[in-house]
């Protein structure tokens, strides 16, 4: 007789205990190489950075300017630590709802199946099916964000331009040195998971949720200390009004 303990059923809790512990070994396998890894994610993340940007400056030229004034730190008041914490919340709530959906795609792609295999008649399918639909609802969710994001933006750039006397084009070449730091930033867990769902690599997206966390938090401090430190200056130098 075999003296092997049994297999230990893949419930839900002990698949997400063993994604813990590849996890893991994935992080010290990277750690050990990083380039293959960090290069396709800081390329993927910068391409969505770039695209975001072009995206805001195409809405920039059609939708008419705010009349409204555009407060802007270090101009139009001193900078204070509460314009850090503000624009600081702001990036982390992105780089969070990124990072959701890194998580989500290993539970849909990587633990969903491992749990179906172990269960049979309606419930398998339901777990069958839900992996499918989780990753689209993630996709729908992204692309939304992305959305909202260059409308948003553009709105406030077109504004900023008329109240600055600058064009739009002129404004966007000034938020580069913070915005492609920051945007890149928080694309990174993005970019971690169009990576891994194009190389069906769905078991190592945890993995890349606490890495690229950890890589994306001092990014997004720089980022913010540039925004409010430098920016302010270029502004001053390309606008009469600032």
């Amino acid at each position: 007789m075999s003296s092997e303990p049994p297999a230990r059923p893949a419930t839900e809790g002990y698949v997400i205990a063993a994604g813990l512990r590849s996890s893991r070994s994935t992080v010290e396998r990277w750690l050990r190489d990083p380039g293959p890894v960090l290069g396709p994610w800081f390329a993927g993340a910068l391409a969505i950075s770039s695209g975001l940007i072009v995206a805001v400056w195409v809405v920039s030229q059609l939708v008419p300017a705010d009349p409204s004034p555009v407060f802007l730190p270090g101009i139009s008041e001193p900078v204070g630590f509460a314009d850090f914490e503000h624009i600081l919340g702001r990036n982390l709530l992105v780089l969070a709802l990124h990072a959701t959906a890194c998580v989500a795609g290993f539970i849909a792609g990587s633990s969903l199946q491992q749990v179906a295999e172990t269960k049979t008649g309606v419930s398998r399918i339901i777990h069958e099916r839900a992996g499918p639909v989780a990753i689209a609802w993630v996709v729908a969710v992204t692309a939304f964000s992305l959305l909202t994001q260059a409308l948003a933006l553009g709105l406030t750039a077109a504004s900023m331009s008329a109240q600055l006397g600058i064009g739009s084009g002129l404004l966007i070449l000034t938020v580069l040195p913070h915005a492609l730091l920051e945007l890149t930033a928080v694309f990174l867990p993005l970019a971690a998971w169009l990576i891994a769902s194009r190389r069906d690599e769905w078991e190592e997206l945890l993995a890349a949720t606490f890495v690229t966390v950890g890589i994306a938090l001092p990014m997004l401090l720089l980022a913010a200390l540039i925004e409010l430190t430098v920016w302010p200056r270029l502004l001053e130098f390309v606008s009469p009004f600032a």
